[in-house]
């Protein structure tokens, strides 16, 4: 029975060890740098996407492209303005000079009739308040 009792207690010990050592070891280490300065630029973004936006029940007529390889970005935007003209801007970033943008208008404004635009056909609004009746209203 002793033999029996040592036998058991020799497996739960060598079971107890082998199940140790299966764990997986989690260590911390500082984050290593590849050099002695830290650049938050980066040469390697690229992308390019491009949507656009026209809805004939709310005349919302839009869109964007824009382009990036590297340093190198280029891009452009329209709208449809309410008074019938079209914006549209191209633009590029310059690393030195920042986002430089180009701006151009297509067609002539138009506005439906009697909305021209010019203060002359507007009348100004001129509120009028008509004095209390009592001071007793407002609680004097």
């Amino acid at each position: 029975a002793f033999n029996m009792i040592k036998i058991a207690i020799c497996t739960f010990a060598l079971c107890a060890l082998a199940a140790a050592d299966s764990r997986e070891s989690y260590a911390y280490r500082a984050p290593s740098s590849s050099s002695s300065e830290e650049s938050y630029e980066s040469s390697e973004a690229r992308y390019n996407f491009q949507w656009d936006v026209n809805d004939e029940s709310s005349e919302n007529h839009y869109g964007h492209q824009e382009a990036r390889d590297g340093d190198d970005t280029q891009g452009s935007y329209y709208v449809q303005l309410p008074d019938g003209r079209l914006q549209k801007v191209t633009f590029h970033v310059d690393g030195d000079d920042g986002y430089v943008a180009n701006v151009e208008y297509e067609g002539e404004a138009s506005y439906p009739s009697g909305e021209s635009g010019s203060s002359e056909s507007v009348e100004s609004y001129r509120p009028r308040y008509a004095a209390p009746e009592s001071s007793e209203e407002y609680g004097r």
